[in-house]
């Protein structure tokens, strides 16, 4: 029999109880139809040799914003890595700015003032930029500074002017004028002088955030919220730039995108006697094919918590006064669930505060219980803060918790300060949802932190800060649950588990060639390793040099 690709002399970790080892997998139509000595007889039209390195299944990235990840590498990047210092963001707008046409902005992504001390003003980025236009993305993605030019192209020439807006907030000096900073819906003011970005833009960007994530291991993802101009997504025509990615063969990742709770609207008479609230044409979740499907429905209960800005049950510990916020009052996000969830849609809750959490926890309940339906896994996004009986009530509703590992090292330091030692602890659980019997996924929620699945499963089972200091170390998993959570956790957040997850008759051909065992090694090692391959549906979409084609 020929087939359409023969992967040979590898060491494959299957994660199919039936079968956990391979050393040869066959692919036709991009799925595996052969393993081992099922082989026995087969061609291929291309051999591979993997030489006897270690493979698992393809990575899958449950909450990771593929088109911001883009954007971010396209853009000028403020991360502590490229500016350590306050002074050194500054330098970098500066040096960017003095490349740009007098009018253009200077966009950049991922300062962190936890990290650099304090966050960019408005009359520093004007001094820098030399009056051009300048907005810059916090790390969290829930918080940015608009320079005073940004302002004033966004119609707020007068810095006073600026309206308070609901579930957001506009820094001010004693004067009442804006400083820079906006957090939450308040960067609305400015990001609507900025989107939506022409298609050709979004779809560059998709294209760049594609080739990143195959070159970290990833061959599925979930893009949380498409659809909308409110800094989640770019505009209503999100779907149509990532067709066109996939048309022009740039998507290369399978795509899950969510689109956001206000891209769903009241569509009138679905048939007699109901109505319907979705997208037009009555899509919903499990539109599409194996490349590119629409998922559940996005909705931000909340905001952050390295900006202080998640809806908290107390004050947080360096901030006294500040238990945060929800974006939108508790009686709408329970419309926004409940209809949703009438409508057939699977939603996913952006919670990171405890109070948060109660609010979508009463939604997701009063929901089934006004309209059961079965099997439905509604996910709460991060569920970064949670009691011991919230993580029971999660379990009891059959949701899925989306906490991410590489928040503990990258972000975790500044976790804790928001938090203090006690309540620190209950931070991006992991292990308590898996013993109460939770599904639990593997997701970064890149570009807020490092895309890498390989860094965020070091952390999920080491939960270390960046400085060393342990975090909840009572919430690690083992390497092997790690994985899982990579690989069968994110596909059935997404109920596409039959076909994703493991190596097995009948899967994707999905899987990721490594440096070493990650199963093996010891797991401070974890980090070190590297992709030395990245195998979409039998087909090569990264290779750092790991294979011998023939």
């Amino acid at each position: 029999m020929r087939l359409d690709a023969v992967f040979h002399n590898g060491r494959f970790s299957t994660l199919d109880p039936a079968r956990p080892e391979a050393r040869a997998v066959g692919v036709l139509g991009g799925r595996i139809v052969a393993l081992d000595e099922e082989l026995d007889g087969c061609t291929g039209d291309v051999v591979v040799d993997l030489d006897g390195a270690h493979a698992v299944p393809g990575f899958n990235d449950a909450h990771h914003h593929l088109s911001l990840v883009g954007k971010g590498l396209r853009e000028l990047d403020v991360s502590y890595t490229a500016a350590p210092s306050l002074d050194a963001l500054y330098q970098a707008v500066a040096e960017r700015a003095a490349t740009l046409p007098a009018d253009a902005w200077v966009l950049g992504a991922g300062y962190d003032q936890n990290k650099i001390g304090a966050h960019p003003t408005a009359a520093e980025l004007d001094r820098v930029a030399r009056g051009r236009p300048v907005w810059l993305m916090h790390t969290s993605h829930h918080m940015a500074v608009a320079s005073t030019e940004a302002f004033a192209r966004a119609g707020f020439a007068d810095l006073a002017a600026l309206p308070d807006v609901p579930g957001g907030h506009v820094v001010r000096d004693a004067d009442g004028r804006a400083e820079g900073l906006l957090q939450e819906t308040a960067m609305q003011l400015v990001e609507r002088a900025l989107r939506p970005e022409p298609t050709e833009e979004w779809t560059a960007n998709i294209a760049a955030g594609a080739q990143a994530a195959l070159a970290v291991g990833l061959t599925s993802a979930t893009e949380p919220g498409i659809g909308v101009v409110d800094g989640i997504g770019n505009g209503p025509a999100d779907l149509d730039a990532y067709l066109r990615a996939r048309e022009r063969g740039l998507l290369g990742v399978r795509m899950t995108v969510m689109p956001y709770i206000t891209a769903l609207h009241d569509c009138g008479a679905l048939e007699p006697g109901t109505t319907w609230y979705g997208l037009d044409l009555g899509m919903r979740t499990g539109f599409g094919d194996e490349w590119l499907r629409i998922g559940p429905t996005k909705i931000l209960s909340d905001g952050s918590l390295i900006g202080r800005s998640a809806a908290m049950c107390c004050d947080y510990h360096d901030s006294p006064g500040n238990s945060g916020l929800l974006q939108y009052e508790a009686e709408q996000i329970r419309r926004y669930v409940v209809e949703a969830h009438r409508c057939g849609w699977q939603v996913a809750t952006h919670a990171i505060g405890d109070a948060a959490l109660d609010v979508v926890l009463g939604s997701y309940a009063e929901a089934q219980r006004l309209h059961p339906r079965a099997d439905v896994r509604h996910r709460i996004e991060h569920a970064a803060v949670t009691s011991d009986a919230q993580v029971a009530r999660i379990a009891e509703l059959g949701l899925i918790p989306v906490p991410q590992g590489r928040f503990l090292s990258e972000i975790g330091d500044g976790l804790l300060s928001a938090l203090g030692p006690d309540r620190g602890q209950l931070a991006y659980r992991m292990r308590s949802f898996l013993d109460a019997g939770v599904e639990l996924p593997g997701s970064t929620d890149a570009p807020v932190v490092a895309g890498d699945p390989l860094l965020s499963i070091h952390d999920m089972v080491n939960r270390r800060t960046a400085s060393g200091a342990p975090i909840g170390p009572h919430e690690a998993v083992t390497v092997r649950e790690a994985l899982r959570a990579y690989t069968i956790g994110s596909a059935y957040a997404v109920h596409e588990e039959r076909i994703k997850g493991t190596l097995a008759r009948g899967m994707l051909a999905d899987f990721v060639v490594l440096s070493d065992d990650l199963l093996g090694v010891a797991p401070e090692r974890i980090g070190e390793l590297t992709v030395g391959a990245t195998v979409v549906g039998g087909r090569i979409g990264h290779d750092a040099g790991a294979l011998k084609v023939s």
